[in-house]
C-alpha cells in the first residue's frame, strides 16, 4: 500500500499570486472601469445598489436604489447620488441618521464593490433638475405616493395619478414634491471584491486619509 495519499483535486495557486485589484488606484477611476464592464453586460440596471440606512435606535433596513451620479464632481469629495422620497422609510432613518452604505453585485462581471460613508442633501436645483428629466409618467408616479406609507387600496393610488395627470398635462411636467430630493454618499470606505477559484477571493479596502488629502488602500482576507 502506497503511503502517498491521493486527492481528488490538486491545488493550483500559480494564477492567483498576485492581486488583481491594484494598490494606489484612485478608487473613483477604479470604480468608473467596473462599472462600464458592468454596463455592457449586466441585462438589466448595472447602476442597481443596495442602500443600507438605519433608524436612530440603529434599526437597519435595505432597500435597492439606482445610482444617478457619481465621481469626484458630485461633492468636494466625491460621492455618489441617489433620490427619493424624503418622507419614505429610507426618508425618516436619513433625515435621523445621516449615514449609509452602498453594495453593487455585478454576477455577470463576479464583482462586488461596498461603499460607506456620510450622506448629504443635493441642492433644490439639482433635485428639480433630475425630477423633470424624468418621463412625465414618473413625475405622476412619485407625486402621487406616499411612499412607504399604508395604502387603503389600489385604486386610491390610481385614482390621485388619473387626477394629477389631468392637471398637469398641459404643462407636460409635474411641480416637484418639496419632500422628493437627492442625497449623495461621500465615501470614507471603498471596497473593491472580484471573484477568484476556490473561494481565494481578491478583496481591496480603500480608506479616505484623515485629512481627505487621498487614500490608503490594503489586501483583506476573502
Amino acid at each position: 500500500m502506497s503511503d502517498v495519499t491521493t486527492h481528488p483535486q490538486s491545488l493550483d495557486t500559480s494564477q492567483l499570486a498576485d492581486s488583481q485589484i491594484p494598490s494606489g488606484s484612485d478608487p473613483y477611476v477604479l470604480f468608473d472601469e467596473w462599472f462600464a464592464l458592468a454596463q455592457n453586460s449586466e441585462p438589466n440596471d448595472a447602476n442597481a445598489m443596495a442602500l443600507a440606512t438605519a433608524s436612530a435606535d440603529a434599526a437597519p433596513s435595505v432597500r435597492m436604489v439606482l445610482l444617478k451620479g457619481h465621481g469626484p464632481g458630485e461633492s468636494e469629495k466625491g460621492g455618489f447620488t441617489f433620490f427619493t422620497n424624503a418622507e419614505s422609510r429610507k426618508g425618516s432613518h436619513i433625515r435621523a441618521n445621516m449615514q449609509a452604505a452602498l453594495l453593487f453585485h455585478w454576477k455577470s462581471q463576479r464583482k462586488q464593490i461596498r461603499i460607506a460613508g456620510p450622506l448629504f442633501e443635493v441642492t433644490p436645483e439639482r433635485a428639480d433638475a433630475y425630477f423633470h428629466s424624468r418621463p412625465y409618467k414618473s413625475q405622476v408616479g412619485s407625486a402621487a405616493s406616499d411612499q412607504s406609507r399604508p395604502l387603503p387600496d389600489r385604486q386610491t393610488y390610481i385614482d390621485r395619478v388619473k387626477t394629477l395627470w389631468a392637471e398637469h398635462e398641459g404643462a407636460g411636467e409635474v411641480p416637484r414634491p418639496a419632500h422628493w430630493t437627492g442625497f449623495t454618499l461621500v465615501p470614507n470606505e471603498i471596497e473593491f471584491w472580484m471573484d477568484r477559484d476556490n473561494r481565494l477571493h481578491d478583496r481591496r479596502l480603500f480608506t479616505r486619509k484623515a485629512d481627505g488629502s487621498g487614500w490608503t488602500d490594503t489586501l483583506l482576507y476573502p
